[in-house]
C-alpha cells in the first residue's frame, strides 16, 4: 500500500508543477489554488507512504516520478525540445526509480 501511496503522490507532483506553471508566478489565482492544494496532498501521500518505505529510496522516487512526468508533458504538451541527451537523462532516472524499487524489495 505504501508504494501505491508513493506512486500516486508522484503523480500529482506532476499535476502541482504543472498547475503553478499555469498560475504564471502566482498571478492567476485558481492554477495556484489548485497547484498549493494538490502539492498538500501530494505531501501528505508522501507523508504517510514514509512511515513504511526509507526515505531516501521513497523521496528520489517521488522526485523522480515528478521529473520524469513534468519533463514528458513539457515536450509533448509545451514544445519543449525532444533531445537524445534529454530523453537518455530521463531515462536513467527511469532506471535510478527501479533501481531504487527493486533495491528494497
Amino acid at each position: 500500500m505504501a508504494w501505491i501511496l508513493l506512486i500516486v503522490a508522484g503523480l500529482l507532483e506532476i499535476v502541482w508543477s504543472l498547475a503553478l506553471k499555469h498560475a504564471e508566478g502566482m498571478t492567476r489565482l485558481w492554477p495556484a489554488v489548485v497547484g498549493i492544494a494538490v502539492a498538500m496532498v501530494s505531501l501528505g501521500l508522501l507523508s504517510v507512504a514514509l512511515k513504511h518505505l526509507p526515505v531516501g529510496s521513497a523521496y528520489a522516487i517521488w522526485v523522480g516520478i515528478g521529473t520524469i512526468g513534468v519533463a514528458a508533458v513539457g515536450m509533448l504538451a509545451f514544445g519543449e525540445p525532444v533531445t537524445w541527451p534529454r530523453l537518455a537523462f530521463l531515462a536513467l532516472i527511469l532506471v535510478g526509480i527501479a533501481g531504487l524499487k527493486f533495491a528494497e524489495a
